[in-house]
């Protein structure tokens, strides 16, 4: 079922018979919106009549859920993944709701790109595969289907990522880490071609449940320099949870920023002290020609705030500077607590710590 009006898409899909997709393309208009929402709202009252229940991947919509009372607002930023705990919290819903009925439906709801819903499809397949009887292998097997004809192609890194990591966890082949991690610094192994120079000026902000912990200085690199750059955090930085590091360019023509590479991870899944992103696992880098193919980005952790030994081989050399002038409204700059960035619409989040061993030692299962 895909409606077409103004030139502009609104897609509605049955992925099973209790399983409903709606999304709106990011660039439909508050009237275009508000025109197929009543539509939408109407058909599923006709069809469903009371016993569906909407969850709302988007931000929190005042006409969404006047017109539908039973909404569940679930919503995180577009193009980003969502806090582990709350993939949890949404599967469980799902569950409970379709295990309470069998006349229940669940409505996914989406203004923006489609790999929020792709998080939660793959998601509550992984989720099922864990507790599913016989007779629901033909529903999870049109979920793989919608998933992989549908959304995984829209899906950025970080979203498969999260989705991978919450799959190892249900399925036992990976144990929570629920200890802290110290980071010491960023790795970037391959400098990145932002300027007439071929280099670039990097510095990274980090973020805990998308609240800023940590921004550095930026990185002024020399001409020649091509190897690698290490971006140290002096005293290292005490993380636990949903975590995401940005780095971004800071022009010395302009005096603007651009992202150079973002990536989501969860500290639960890091198994040793090392993680190694290609250029692929990175948003906006994965799809920059100015990163390199071979271009990396390491993270070294402790268990422990102490320096590491050893780690005066992460030194820079002479044709690094660091200019630490950190009252630049540039670098301070949060594009988390009240911008876009140009990245999606920004909701309001919980900034929840994830407490998964709920998850590995209760359990998936809830009962309606």
């Amino acid at each position: 079922f895909s409606v077409s009006r103004e030139g502009y898409e609104l897609d509605l899909t049955y992925i099973t018979e209790r399983i409903i997709a709606v999304s709106f393309p990011r660039g439909c208009s508050e009237e275009v919106y508000s025109h197929n929402l009543k539509d939408v709202t109407r058909m599923l009252k006709s069809k469903h009549a009371d016993n569906y229940l909407i969850i709302n991947l988007s931000e929190r919509r005042h006409d969404l859920s006047k017109m539908n009372p039973k909404t569940l607002d679930t919503g995180w930023p577009d193009l980003h993944a969502p806090p582990l705990d709350k993939i949890c919290t949404i599967c469980k819903a799902m569950e409970s709701w379709l295990n309470a009925d069998p006349l229940h439906v669940v409505v996914i709801h989406c203004r923006g790109g489609k790999g929020r819903i792709g998080v939660v499809i793959s998601s509550f397949v992984h989720f099922t595969d864990v507790s599913a009887s016989a007779d629901q292998a033909l529903d999870r097997f049109a979920m793989r289907k919608y998933y992989d004809d549908k959304v995984s192609a829209l899906m950025t890194p970080s979203q498969k990522r999260y989705v991978w990591i919450l799959n190892s966890l249900l399925s036992g082949s990976m144990k929570i880490n629920a200890s802290p991690l110290f980071l010491h610094c960023v790795i970037l192994h391959g400098i990145p071609n932002f300027d007439a120079t071929r280099v670039c000026r990097p510095y990274i902000k980090v973020y805990q449940g998308m609240q800023a912990v940590y921004s550095s200085g930026v990185y002024h690199i020399g001409q020649g320099h091509r190897d690698r750059v290490c971006i140290s955090l002096e005293p290292a930085q005490l993380l636990k949870g949903d975590i995401m590091i940005k780095c971004y360019h800071k022009s010395d023509v302009t005096s603007e920023r651009e992202v150079i590479f973002r990536l989501q991870f969860h500290t639960g899944a890091v198994q040793g002290y090392n993680l190694m992103f290609e250029k692929e696992d990175m948003e906006t880098a994965n799809k920059d020609s100015r990163f390199p193919d071979y271009g990396k980005v390491e993270l070294v952790f402790s268990e422990g705030p102490e320096r590491i030994p050893g780690a005066d081989r992460w030194q820079n050399g002479a044709d690094v500077i660091v200019d630490y002038n950190t009252a630049d409204p540039l670098t301070r700059w949060d594009s988390y607590q009240n911008i876009c960035d140009g990245e999606g619409t920004v909701a309001t989040l919980h900034s929840s710590l994830y407490d998964s061993q709920e998850l590995v030692t209760k359990g998936p299962r809830s009962t309606p």
